[in-house]
């Protein structure tokens, strides 16, 4: 009602259209029909069943529509429906991906505000200002939220300029690049971003459960993103399944790239360049194990996991690029050993579980599931 007109996207079946989704089309409906002059006409037949009452995002309401004997124009060819979807798609995703970091990134400016200001306690640190920040555990807290936002940050960019840079050369490679990139840039930013909301709600301690500071805000809205334009989980089986079907050749080409950067930073930066270089080989066999799995479901079973690992290895490499680049002991620098030293080691564990397989999962009948 807040528009003068509405344009709705539609997928439907044609009269005699084949079973599946090569049946489905694509229709522009909208609210009200075009007269013979092209100026808004009659109301088309669609109403708003209900509005849609969600955990958070009250400022963008969807809604159940019904279109029973609407009027819509159909775009592009007949049972192309599922291609253009997924073209928008695909771009949603990388849209998704940076709303869960802005999201992230506003809980961490509030948390931070608050945590500068708040004074409880005492920690007699050097520099101190008696605020809740002295504390060794919100350094913590406020230190994981921004080196966090840096990674997915970092690879949210690298995917935008493979999409630039395969548009700019039409070159294969970088399609592949940012295929790869674009299940782990969605399900690692919005998961990063639904981390650090939560950790935002934490460094403001029993305030961050009261509506009036505004960080329970960030946490609610957030949550959705994880679901947004196919699930966290279905990322990380198209990670598994359509983007290692070139035999892992993309994944491997990235491993090789954070590789060779590893081995001529140990110049500068040994330690962090270490154990950044030991990652991409544990996740160079990881990724061997994956592609050698000939059974889907082994392979989607520790896809979540896998997912997870490639972006915190991604994560590490960029903190790296950033410490080199800077030179000195800076603030870059200072957030890589961070990030390197304390969140980078998680990988091991989430490899392990990648490649477990899924006997352990198949092992409970269904009516194990009822059992107390």
């Amino acid at each position: 009602d807040f528009s003068e007109n509405v344009c709705h996207l539609v997928l439907a079946r044609l009269p005699g259209a084949p079973a599946g989704t090569k049946g489905i089309s694509l229709f522009l409906v909208p609210k009200f029909l075009p007269d013979a002059s092209g100026e808004v006409g009659e109301a088309n037949s669609l109403h708003v069943v209900s509005l849609e009452h969600k955990l958070g995002l009250h400022g963008s309401p969807t809604a159940v529509m019904q279109y029973d004997g609407a009027t819509g124009w159909l775009v592009g060819p007949e049972g192309g429906g599922m291609a253009a979807m997924f073209t928008m798609m695909n771009n949603a995703r990388l849209g998704v991906g940076c709303q869960g970091i802005g999201a992230g990134e506003g809980a961490y400016q509030k948390a931070l505000a608050y945590a500068k200001e708040r004074k409880q306690g005492r920690t007699p640190v050097a520099g101190g200002t008696g605020a809740i920040i002295d504390h060794a555990d919100v350094r913590r807290m406020l230190a994981t939220m921004r080196a966090e936002l840096f990674a997915a940050r970092c690879i949210a960019m690298a995917n935008a300029v493979a999409i630039d840079m395969s548009h700019a050369t039409s070159e294969p490679d970088w399609a592949a690049r940012a295929a790869l990139l674009t299940p782990i840039t969605k399900a690692f930013g919005t998961d990063t971003g639904i981390k650090v909301a939560e950790i935002g709600v934490q460094v403001h301690g029993g305030m961050g459960f009261i509506e009036e500071t505004g960080a329970a805000q960030y946490s609610r809205d957030v949550r959705v993103t994880a679901i947004y334009e196919g699930t966290n989980g279905i990322q990380s089986m198209d990670l598994v399944g359509r983007k290692l079907m070139d035999g892992g050749e993309a994944a491997h080409t990235l491993i090789d790239e954070m590789q060779r950067f590893a081995e001529e930073a140990r110049a500068t930066r040994p330690r962090m360049a270490g154990l950044i270089w030991n990652a991409t080989e544990t996740l160079r066999e990881a990724t061997e194990w994956m592609v050698s799995q000939k059974s889907m479901t082994a392979r989607f079973a520790g896809s979540v996991p896998f997912l997870a690992a490639y972006a915190r290895v991604l994560g590490g490499y960029y903190h790296l690029c950033a410490a080199v680049s800077e030179g000195s002991n800076g603030p870059r620098t200072k957030l890589a050993r961070f990030y390197i030293n304390r969140l980078l080691p998680e990988y091991k564990a989430l490899l392990d579980h990648a490649m477990q397989g899924d006997a352990d999962l198949y092992a409970l009948d269904i009516e194990d599931f009822d059992v107390a």
